[in-house]
């Protein structure tokens, strides 16, 4: 029970980064529709820049969200199958 608690505790941190990077993600791509409006190239490339960088964190940390979560079903399904003394 320990171990399901432990990997359920960290898949809930990664949670928490997945919910910031996709908040932080939605207000760069809000940013980068201002600059756009205002046409200001520089500040443009420099938003677009971080959103790309965001979408490469964003997805790791996704890959890592779906690790978790096979990690917490196995171990879940471990529990049920172990016979309790």
């Amino acid at each position: 029970m320990d171990h399901f608690n432990r990997l359920v505790s960290e898949q809930m941190v990664t949670m928490e980064k997945l919910l910031y990077f996709q908040a932080e993600l939605e207000r760069c791509q809000e940013i980068e529709e201002e600059l756009r409006g205002l046409q200001n190239e520089t500040k443009l490339e420099s938003i677009q820049i971080d959103i790309n960088q965001m979408k490469k964190e964003l997805k790791e940390i996704q890959l890592i969200f779906e690790k978790q979560t096979e990690e917490v079903i196995n171990s879940y399904r471990e529990m049920n199958l172990t016979p309790i003394l």
